[in-house]
């Protein structure tokens, strides 16, 4: 399920009338978008009374728009030296980043960061994630990334190794550096 995240500029309250009478949904207000039309949620309110010039229990529009900030894309799990090296094939020939997270199954942080790097996979639709449990491939592959700790997300482009982010400390702390490598590395 997508994230809905309200937009702090965004909301906009027209009249019942106003809104009836228009026949583009943004005429009548000053409301600014950030997803798009499509993406509007109205509400209707009954006006409580008050200063101004509505009369109590008249109907009143409030609109908020949100936008969806990214669809989770499920990582491909790396389980041999063959399929490593095919990702990175992959990388060299077109010439894009690959995140790969290297975790373990016994591992609580690696856990708690997998859905969050799913996250940001839908983020950057062009670079590919993947993730290599290292309890599960044969110890070459782990010697290969040259893995010492876990979690370990590591940005490979050209078929090499660029940097990596050890996952020891905070969760957005690591979301937020894993972002950075991929902007820089892009």
């Amino acid at each position: 399920m997508a994230l809905l995240a309200p937009s702090p500029r965004a909301l906009c309250v027209r009249e019942a009338a106003a809104a009836a009478a228009s026949t583009h949904p943004h005429s009548s207000a000053a409301c600014s978008t950030v997803g798009g039309g499509s993406a509007g949620r109205s509400l209707w309110l009954r006006n409580g009374g008050g200063r101004g010039r509505r009369e109590r229990g008249e109907r009143v529009r409030a609109e908020a728009y949100f936008w969806d900030v990214s669809k989770p894309v499920e990582m491909e799990e790396i389980d041999s030296m063959e399929m490593l090296d095919d990702v990175l094939r992959w990388s060299v020939e077109n010439n894009q980043a690959v995140v790969i997270d290297w975790m373990a199954s016994w591992c609580r942080k690696c856990i708690y960061l997998k859905p969050r790097l799913e996250k940001i996979a839908g983020e950057y639709p062009g670079v590919l994630f993947y993730f290599v449990d290292v309890n599960k491939v044969p110890q070459a592959v782990v010697k290969r990334g040259n893995i010492t700790k876990m979690p370990t997300i590591q940005l490979w482009k050209d078929g090499e190794w660029k940097e990596e982010v050890i996952g020891g400390h905070k969760a957005w702390l690591v979301m937020d550096e894993v972002r950075e490598m991929i902007q820089k590395n892009k």
